[in-house]
């Protein structure tokens, strides 16, 4: 059966997409940020995924108001950038996994989980900018990837609790699925920000460090706040943190933390990383 080797959590900021483009990542404005993800890239080159599942919510670019899914799993064999509306980015496209793609969407039926089925859409940063934080820039990505969207911007949006719940859906689904494939799951968004009304610029440094520290030895409490929970500590843009909750689902309860990063850019928004491994398997491979 295929096998969960680990849970990441990142931010995926647009701004760190430009700074990647525009060659900035060794200035000093940049640079504290992009050290921070050193360590998770050799982890992530260390471990050997084969697949990698991504969390996120699109912005606005192939979802708009005309349809908005809760839960969205993309079943495409390839998804290439979106053009967010400065032309697609030079990136290689995402080769989909998509038998584990169709395996998630039964195993969410049978779970009670109802999900829109996307055979063919473009991504745009919320999946681009984890998979080149943990990859780098290849000519070709080096794991399949299977897209799970989750509406974090048009309410009513899902709540925490649920997010959580289909994590462990996700786990189901991924020890189920026939093969060898080592499976790494990925939660995005966020970490606090607000980009309009009266707290427009809003971050909360406090609360972000907080957050990395409970969603690896406290998701329950995570999982047990409100929607306007999130809204009210981590600004309107910051709900997108709901999206960890389905990778930590994923998890086992007891985690060790192998890397850890925190960091506010110059773009509004407080930036954070977290690796994370199930703690019965880092015993087994310690011994």
């Amino acid at each position: 059966m295929a096998k969960l080797i680990g849970g990441l959590g990142t931010s995926h900021v647009p701004s760190i997409a430009a700074a990647i483009d525009k060659g900035l990542a060794e200035t000093p404005a940049w640079k504290p940020f992009f050290d921070g993800y050193i360590p998770a890239k050799a982890w992530m080159k260390a471990a050997r995924p084969d697949i990698a599942v991504v969390i996120f919510n699109d912005h606005g670019n192939s979802f708009f108001l005309d349809r908005v899914p809760t839960f969205a799993v993309g079943c495409a064999e390839e998804y290439r950038p979106v053009d967010e509306g400065w032309g697609p980015r030079a990136i290689p496209p995402f080769e989909g996994a998509a038998d584990l793609s169709w395996h998630l969407v039964d195993t969410m039926v049978e779970n009670r989980f109802d999900p829109t089925i996307i055979q063919e859409i473009e991504v745009d940063h919320g999946l681009q900018v984890p998979m080149e934080l943990f990859f780098g820039r290849p000519k070709a990505w080096p794991v399949k990837v299977v897209p799970i969207f989750v509406n974090v911007i048009q309410y009513p949006i899902p709540l925490p609790s649920r997010c959580y719940e289909l994590g462990r859906v996700l786990r189901k689904a991924i020890d189920s699925f026939p093969g060898d494939e080592r499976v790494v799951v990925l939660g995005t968004g966020g970490l606090s920000h607000q980009l309009q009304g009266a707290r427009a610029g809003f971050v909360n440094p406090e609360a972000d460090r907080a957050f990395l520290k409970d969603i690896a030895t406290d998701p329950d409490r995570l999982a047990a706040l409100s929607r306007e929970d999130y809204v009210a500590t981590f600004g309107s843009e910051g709900a997108e943190l709901m999206m960890w909750l389905v990778m930590r689902g994923a998890m086992d309860r007891d985690v060790v933390v192998r890397h850890t990063h925190y960091f506010v850019p110059a773009s509004m928004t407080g930036a954070g990383m977290i690796v994370m491994e199930n703690a019965a398997d880092a015993a087994r491979a310690a011994a």
